[in-house]
């Protein structure tokens, strides 16, 4: 029975530790306001925009995945 409550302790022990750690670790890290980060994020499309193939597509020439056209030579 105690080897149980060692084991359970030791178990606890470590996992407290492995929390600690992970709390040191993000308390080192800087950080910045939302509100910052969102207009860097749209700063970052803007001056990207033209290279977005979703915003500006690729021309069917270039684009390898374009669908090919088959007109019927039976009829």
């Amino acid at each position: 029975m105690k080897d149980g409550i060692a084991n359970n302790s030791t178990a606890s022990i470590s996992q407290a530790r492995k929390a600690v750690e992970q709390l040191k670790m993000e308390a080192c890290m800087d950080r910045i306001k939302v509100s910052k980060a969102a207009a860097d994020l749209m700063a970052y499309c803007d001056a990207h925009i033209r290279e977005d193939p979703l915003i500006m597509p690729v021309p069917a020439s270039e684009n390898p995945f374009r669908e090919k056209k088959f007109f019927c030579t039976i009829l």
